[in-house]
């Protein structure tokens, strides 16, 4: 008689419970939403929110404009307009300002490319002449800025405040205190230019905007970015060379500059040293509405652009109203001391958690 084997079965998991797994994924997404993983999230909304408050203050104080749903549009699309040139410049600003450093001298940069871009010698070789001008000085002195902070150890905030004022002494040199007339049709034709009934200007801070999210977020370059603004020697223990990374962050904010710098002589056809004045104070103010931390180590780009764009309301809906500068201003400084504030109480809170976490643990 022949033996017989027992064949052991396989195991088998046991029936999965659809509720249970439904409530453990509302879990999970509940405590991203309430964690650093949200935080982005809740932000932005934040400032959408706010937006849709200024509309509303809009709609209140001049119901005879909202009411026409083609000036709606058309107010629309010059608050974009208007937010463009500054958003460009935003976007190398809070690329900095992660990577724990600060640029004072963009409006300067801006004006330097512009003045450059429009001398008659560089217009003779036409709009491609006048582009490559422009992006080369910027990215030029943004990589000395670069090299004055990484290499010769100065505060970032002397560095490039020694190049605003440089930098415009030299764009007043050039130009011999004087306006500039851009010749190019193609140049001047960038702020008319309308494509699908939106103006180009708009697309092109679409385009800048895209690119440094994907570099802050789907890089290497965003990664190191992050870590170097948010611990720079262990940063440098982990292997990155900060010093080279730094001056490439400058390098990258003097190219947005020179982009910026286009899109401004191609707005008013001409350039002048006085140019983007105070854009140095645009940028970083729209970077700390958006959620950028000016110890570096955090920031988005969108909240940035969501900044930029509500400063921009801000501005068009004082215009609309009559309302004078001045009070503008006063505004716009209380709205930058709020969000200081708010990121000092976070950052405070956060930190208090770290502690007791780490305590609890020990």
């Amino acid at each position: 008689m022949s033996d017989v084997t027992d064949t052991a079965l396989p195991a088998q998991s046991p029936p999965v419970d659809r509720a249970e797994t439904a409530k453990a994924d509302a879990a999970s997404r509940l405590s991203w939403w309430r964690g650093d993983g949200g935080e982005g999230a809740k932000r932005n909304l934040g400032l959408l929110a706010t937006l849709v408050v200024l509309v509303v203050i809009g709609i209140l104080t001049r119901p005879d404009l909202y009411g026409d749903p083609n000036w709606v549009w058309g107010n629309t699309l010059t608050i974009l307009k208007l937010a463009s040139v500054v958003g460009v410049v935003t976007v190398g600003m809070t690329f900095v300002i992660i990577g724990g450093g600060i640029d004072l001298s963009v409006g300067a940069i801006v004006a330097l490319a512009g003045v450059w871009c429009t001398t008659v010698a560089t217009q003779s070789y036409g709009a491609g002449g006048m582009i490559f001008s422009a992006l080369t000085v910027g990215l030029a002195v943004g990589v000395v800025n670069g090299l004055l902070i990484s290499y010769g150890r100065l505060v970032p905030f002397i560095a490039t405040l020694a190049m605003l004022v440089a930098a415009r002494g030299l764009a007043a040199e050039i130009s011999d205190k004087q306006t500039q007339v851009s010749t190019s049709s193609f140049i001047n034709g960038i702020a008319t230019t309308k494509v699908l009934g939106i103006p180009l200007l708009v697309y092109i801070l679409v385009a800048v905007v895209a690119a440094g999210w994907v570099l802050l977020n789907r890089t290497t370059f965003g990664r190191r970015t992050v870590a170097v603004g948010g611990n720079p020697e262990a940063a440098r223990l982990a292997g990155i060379n900060v010093r080279r990374h730094t001056v490439l962050l400058y390098a990258l904010s003097g190219l947005c500059c020179g982009i910026a710098a286009v899109m401004l002589t191609a707005q008013a056809t001409s350039a002048q040293a006085a140019m983007a004045n105070l854009y140095e104070l645009d940028a970083i103010a729209a970077a700390i509405i958006g959620g950028t931390l000016l110890s570096g180590g955090r920031g988005t780009i969108i909240g940035s652009l969501l900044g930029v764009i509500i400063f921009s309301t801000i501005t068009n809906l004082f215009a609309i109203n009559n309302l004078s500068a001045e009070a503008q201003n006063m505004v716009k400084g209380g709205i930058i001391v709020a969000a200081v504030l708010v990121q000092q109480v976070q950052f405070r809170s956060l930190t208090q958690f770290l502690a007791r976490n780490r305590a609890t643990t020990t």
